[in-house]
């Protein structure tokens, strides 16, 4: 049986070891948070996504965690409704679709309880070195080679394979491919996701307003007992000192407070929020995804960025064609990892272009249509 090694116990990383364990291989999983994250923002499972999931019999407890949102206003700066709908929502589109949405931690959550037993995880750690031994084509034939994996804390330990599913500042594409520069495309602006009490009172329902370079769309959540935040600027990347972790949330909480409607409150709840998050809204594009025995899967090796709305079904999708991949029948990974890229690059573009298509706005029914359907399970 394989060992595979996967970094990061998100949506991603986790949605690929059920299907690994199932196949019959040995998969692990380095988390370097305590446990599965909590926090994160509403995310979509569209199209064939929705076909992934049923395939790992989520299906039904997906839909019964989903939103259930009655509808959306949009507001101008002083808080006026501008505009108002019951068909559709920013966050997740059309309100009569087949596509859900659920809360991050939600789906981290079933995926997490789904892979428990067969897997095992590693929480509290993460990849501190990897060197990858002879990989030719008569190691494989007698399945020679592998991964020597440094931990952080850890003893080392040696894999058939690694994939990287540590997202977008994954720490083993850096190891493997080189600086995160070299494949990173800022897109223009930042976006932090925070949890608070319902102060608004809003019964499943979207408020989104946009002041100026600075914005937010809000929803209810958890019974409308919580709301989550997602609160954007605009702006050219950061220098490394403004990127540190405190220093964006000091910079949110600047900007939210500069708000004519509701600044205050926002400002409160982003310096107290325990699950405040901001990173660059930011593509990871990539000429090839595997380097010997790694492999990148998800925001490691092709973030469309939230602004596409896609990431999440580019994860699950994924991680099915790349277990799929693996499991034929006499296939190395050599030929799995090609396999793997051929089915997935078309898809992910469609996807990618998703984020670009309409600047400061969603993409068209029609675009994200057919992106969201441009692959097939069954290859």
């Amino acid at each position: 049986m394989k060992t595979v090694l996967i970094s990061g116990g998100g949506i991603a990383g986790s949605a690929l070891a059920g299907p690994l364990r199932d196949r019959g291989f040995v998969p692990t999983v380095v988390e370097r948070a305590p446990g599965p994250r909590r926090g994160g923002q509403a995310v979509d499972i569209r199209g064939v996504a929705l076909d992934v999931v049923d395939r790992m019999g989520l299906l039904e407890r997906a839909r019964e965690v989903r939103t259930r949102m009655r509808g959306m206003s949009v507001l101008d700066a002083d808080g006026k409704e501008i505009h108002r709908s019951t068909e559709a929502t920013f966050s997740s589109g059309r309100l009569d679709s087949a596509d859900i949405e659920v809360l991050r931690d939600d789906l981290v959550a079933l995926l997490h309880d789904h892979t428990r037993e067969g897997v095992e995880y590693l929480f509290g750690d993460s990849i501190a070195a990897l060197k990858q031994h002879e990989d030719t084509a008569a190691a494989a034939a007698e399945e020679g080679g592998g991964v020597r994996v440094d931990f952080a804390h850890g003893p080392s330990r040696t894999f058939d394979l690694v994939v990287a599913a540590d997202g977008l500042h994954s720490s083993v594409r850096r190891l493997v491919f080189g600086a995160e520069e070299q494949f990173s495309h800022h897109l223009g602006s930042y976006l932090s996701v925070f949890g608070a009490d319902n102060f608004l009172g809003l019964d499943n329902w979207q408020m989104w307003l946009n002041d100026g370079e600075a914005g937010f769309g809000i929803m209810p959540v958890r019974d409308n007992t919580e709301l989550r935040i997602a609160f954007g600027f605009a702006s050219g990347p950061l220098d490394a000192g403004q990127r540190d972790p405190e220093r964006l949330r000091e910079l949110i909480v600047e900007k939210a407070a500069g708000l004519r409607w509701e600044g205050e409150r926002l400002a409160k709840a982003a310096a107290e929020a325990p699950d405040f998050y901001c990173d660059a809204m930011a593509q990871i594009r990539m000429d090839h995804w595997s380097r010997g025995r790694v492999v990148l899967l998800g925001d490691a090796g092709y973030c469309p960025s939230p602004l596409s709305g896609q990431g999440t079904s580019l994860a699950l999708v994924g991680a099915h064609v790349l277990a799929e991949e693996l499991a034929r029948p006499g296939a190395d990974h050599r030929a799995a990892f090609a396999r793997y890229e051929e089915r997935m690059r078309p898809y992910v573009e469609l996807n990618q272009a998703l984020a670009l298509e309409n600047a400061g706005g969603p993409a068209s029914e029609e675009s994200v249509e057919r992106a969201k359907n441009a692959i097939s399970l069954d290859a």
